[in-house]
C-alpha cells in the first residue's frame, strides 16, 4: 500500500514536496519509512534484535533525506 503526503509529512517533518513526491514514487511502505526515521534520529539500539544495516528503497530514501545534511556539514 502506498504512503500518504500526509503519512510521510507525519513520519519526517517538514521537509520540501520534492522530496515527499520522490519518497511517494519509491513505493516505500510505512514500516520501511519508520525504519529509516529510526535510523535518521540514530536510535537504532532501540531496535534491539530488528536493527540491521539499511537496504533497497529504504536505504534510498535514508540517502535522499541526508543529502542536503551533508552538504550542509561539509561547508561549515
Amino acid at each position: 500500500m502506498a504512503v500518504t503526503h500526509d503519512e510521510v509529512r507525519q513520519i519526517f517533518g517538514d521537509i520540501s514536496d520534492h522530496k515527499v513526491v520522490e519518497i511517494i514514487d519509491s513505493g516505500a511502505t510505512p514500516a520501511e519509512l519508520t525504519e529509516v526515521a529510526a535510523h535518521l534520529a540514530q536510535e537504532t539500539d532501540v531496535m534491539g534484535e530488528l536493527e540491521r544495516p539499511l537496504t533497497g528503497r529504504a536505504l534510498a530514501i535514508y540517502n535522499l533525506l541526508r543529502q542536503d545534511e551533508e552538504y550542509w556539514e561539509q561547508d561549515r
